[in-house]
């Protein structure tokens, strides 16, 4: 099962604080420790949301709404893409991570949608098209390395 393991942004990250020097370090190890166990499949941190933007979709129309966002505790500071075999084991990987932030944190880990979890609506043409984009998307990933 695939898992997104997402960082919770903290006013440090919502204000740009980068991590110390010793705070990368034991993350690179953890990040280590998860590329061995062959479970990181990508992770990337965030910049604050002052540098990002929103679109909000109404019916055909459009908005673009420049950041900083409000609700810090409902923001991203960062991610994984993690491939584990059950929930439970995603949680003891997150238990083993070191605080990603200097004050009190949150990590929140969610099941990614696999293609048997769309059913019937998920139809062979669908499915093809699914195969395929993935298949380039690899493809493009090699090219650029």
């Amino acid at each position: 099962m695939r898992v997104m393991v997402i960082v919770k942004a903290t006013a440090e990250s919502e204000a740009g604080k980068m991590p110390t020097e010793a705070l990368l370090t034991a993350m690179g190890n953890y990040n280590e420790e998860l590329v061995k166990a062959g479970i990181m499949q990508a992770g990337e941190g965030l910049h604050p949301s002052s540098k990002g933007k929103r679109v909000r979709f109404s019916g055909a129309q459009r908005t673009v709404i420049d950041g900083p966002f409000a609700e810090t505790k409902e923001l991203i500071a960062g991610f994984w893409l993690w491939e584990v075999k059950s929930m439970e084991e995603a949680v003891e990987w997150v238990r083993r991570c070191p605080n990603p932030m200097e004050s009190d944190s949150e990590i929140e880990i969610r099941q990614v949608f696999s293609p048997e979890d769309f059913g019937d609506e998920f139809t062979p043409e669908a499915r093809e098209q699914e195969e395929r984009l993935r298949a380039e998307i690899a493809q493009q990933a090699n090219k650029s390395k």
